[in-house]
């Protein structure tokens, strides 16, 4: 951690005074943030937080440079180690970005170059502001990525950036905005699509490289967990306001605003859930009063005599993969391997684990959006894997499904009514007078309004679209909904509401959630039961409660360990960290999987039996 007393006591590297950014919307100036005034000390992390639409993003874009004058007017002041940034010709800005203040973007996907290999984008920054020789810039490129642990650097110097996980492209941006040693560094949502033990692996390489190279950070993010773990101090935005800015334990213990505190109870936290028998919902605070409500556990209870709703047996999906003229069979991906599970009416069962591991691929297989490879997928004691044609669309009529990103799930041309309506006029579910009332009512159950209906996807928050999707899924009143990383991309006092709403429609509708997700304090809030899957298969399932307070498989305990505490105090000391990427599932034509063991550690609560390779974990 920062030392406080010396960050407080040297001059600011940045000091922004009275910022104000508006954006020209049909013909007027639309003001988006209003008089802003924060710094950022010496080796010092300052973290800004809100939801999305507060001003964060846009802020730090201004003081980049990067809002274009045909669409932005910035005023007020932004000083750089004592030089004005606001107003400087391109020219001038491009000599200063990336030599003196740098930048990490949210998706570093679209921030690299597909088509240039991740060498020659390292070496460009290098030679353009550290006027290095080609050779030079290429060894300094290696001793960068080594130094962002990226394995076998120099091999991977002139690969592609489609060739490297998330986690390791996340890597490749952070060496490029250290390339030339700039004096700040802001990081934009830098791990929000990370995995959380890449998340809590990028979060401990910051701090190092901020501890050997003296740098400032200025970290945006709605993560409070997140700020917890690395801010000294934190900045609260709303509505395009700065509204509470203090040391960040200060900002925990007592925060003064009512929409900060809003955004702390809202913070999932592992180890809340200790002692209670059923899923919580999270308690609501007001933004603007800061009243707030006790949330109790949910009333629904799950009967362990009840007939499963779905039963999963030794379920195998695998993709070929096909090279050459003739299109061979060269390797085959081993996505999901032999997994057995079961869910009883009303019941939450988690799938978690880190991207690639097989997670979302075992939900498209119950829909058989994916073709198994083998085993039988029995709902209501139907096996749904052999179905076809009509049997299959009758199948999905119990079996609904929400997706992370709500906008690309909705169809940008319909309007919400029409797209809730879709599934209720395939199914011919009444005449049209019917179909309207069933929307009116699935858009007020969701809690929006019936006569919303009319309008488009892009009219609505991020958080109203993905309760538009529920409604969708909810409109053939399934007795399965698979929600695939349902929360993982909304703010989070949007998540817990959309949370609070998926457990009050269970309770009221009976439902089954398969929720697979990677965020292990949500998993432990709304599950019943937990499956943790690496590789394809699951290595660790029981009781929420079991798993959570007693895991035994050491993938489960690396999972847990690596999950932000949202407590400054207990901030995770320094640690040494390896640079892994999940085992690649790609395997050979004729390879033949291991076949795995099970013991059972308590009632209910099953481990798979490790070899060597977990033991150095």
């Amino acid at each position: 951690m920062t030392n406080m007393k010396s960050a407080s006591q040297s001059k600011p590297v940045l000091d922004v005074q009275g910022l104000e950014v508006s954006f020209l919307r049909e013909g007027q100036w639309r003001s988006v943030v209003r008089n802003v005034s924060f710094d950022v000390k010496e080796r010092e992390t300052v973290a800004v937080v809100g939801e999305s639409g507060s001003g964060k993003s846009v802020s730090s874009m201004s003081i980049m440079g990067l809002i274009p004058q045909s669409v932005g007017r910035v005023s007020g002041s932004a000083v750089l180690d004592g030089r004005q940034l606001l107003g400087l010709p391109e020219s001038e800005l491009k000599k200063i970005r990336g030599r003196y203040i740098a930048m990490i973007f949210q998706e570093p996907m679209t921030s690299l170059n597909p088509v240039l290999s991740i060498g020659f984008q390292l070496c460009e920054a290098l030679m353009t502001h550290r006027f290095m020789s080609r050779e030079q810039a290429e060894a300094e490129a290696v001793r960068l990525m080594d130094k962002v642990r990226i394995p076998a650097a120099k091999a991977r110097l002139q690969e592609y950036p489609h060739r490297f996980s998330g986690g390791m492209r996340q890597r490749v941006m952070i060496a490029m905005a250290l390339a030339c040693k700039p004096k700040l560094l802001i990081a934009d949502e830098p791990t929000t699509a990370l995995d959380v033990t890449i998340q809590a692996e990028i979060l401990e390489l910051i701090r190092s490289l901020q501890s050997d190279d003296g740098m400032s950070v200025l970290f945006i993010t709605h993560d409070m967990g997140v700020v917890a773990e690395i801010a000294d101090r934190t900045v609260v935005m709303f509505n395009g306001e700065l509204i509470e800015k203090n040391a960040t334990e200060a900002i925990f213990e007592h925060p003064a605003h009512p929409y900060t505190k809003a955004l702390l109870s809202a913070v999932p936290r592992l180890g809340s859930m200790k002692g209670r028998a059923r899923p919580m919902r999270f308690p609501t605070v007001d933004k603007v009063t800061g009243a707030s409500d006790v949330p109790a556990e949910t009333t629904e209870t799950v009967k362990q005599k009840d007939r499963p709703v779905l039963e999963v047996s030794n379920l195998t999906t695998r993709f070929d993969v096909r090279s050459g003229l003739f299109g061979k069979i060269t390797s085959r991906v081993h996505a999901v391997e032999g997994i057995s599970f079961s869910m009883l009416p009303g019941e939450t069962l988690s799938l978690v684990g880190e991207s690639g591991c097989g997670k979302s691929t075992t939900g498209r297989s119950i829909l058989r959006l994916n073709q198994p490879k083998s085993g039988s997928i029995m709902i209501d004691g139907q096996d749904v894997s052999k179905l076809k044609g009509a049997q299959l669309k009758e199948m999905r009529h119990s079996v609904q499904s929400i997706f992370q990103d709500p906008f690309a799930s909705l169809n940008p041309r319909l309007s919400i009514g029409r797209s809730i309506a879709e599934p209720l006029a395939a199914y011919r579910k009444g005449s049209s007078r019917k179909i309207s009332d069933r929307v009116s009512e699935l858009l007020e159950k969701v809690g929006l309004e019936a006569d919303m209906s009319s309008r488009y996807p892009h009219e609505f928050s991020g958080g109203q679209r993905q309760r538009i999707c529920i409604a969708r899924a909810l409109a053939l009143q399934p007795k399965i909904v698979i929600a695939d990383e349902a929360v993982s991309a909304l703010d989070v006092s949007i998540k817990a509401q959309v949370i609070n709403l998926m457990l009050d429609l269970q309770a009221e509708m009976k439902l089954s959630y398969l929720f697979i997700s990677h965020d292990m304090a949500v998993v432990e809030r709304v599950s019943h039961r937990v499956a943790v899957m690496y590789l394809g298969e699951i290595v660790e399932i029981g009781p929420r409660s079991a798993v959570f307070e007693n895991p035994v498989h050491p993938y489960t305990r690396r999972l847990l360990a690596a999950v932000p505490v949202p407590d400054p105090r207990q901030r995770h000391m320094a640690k040494k960290l390896a640079a892994t990427e999940i085992k690649s599932p790609v395997r050979s034509p004729d390879y033949e999987p291991p076949r795995r063991t099970y013991r059972e550690v308590s009632p209910g609560h099953s481990v798979q039996v490790w070899g060597e390779e977990w033991e150095r974990v």
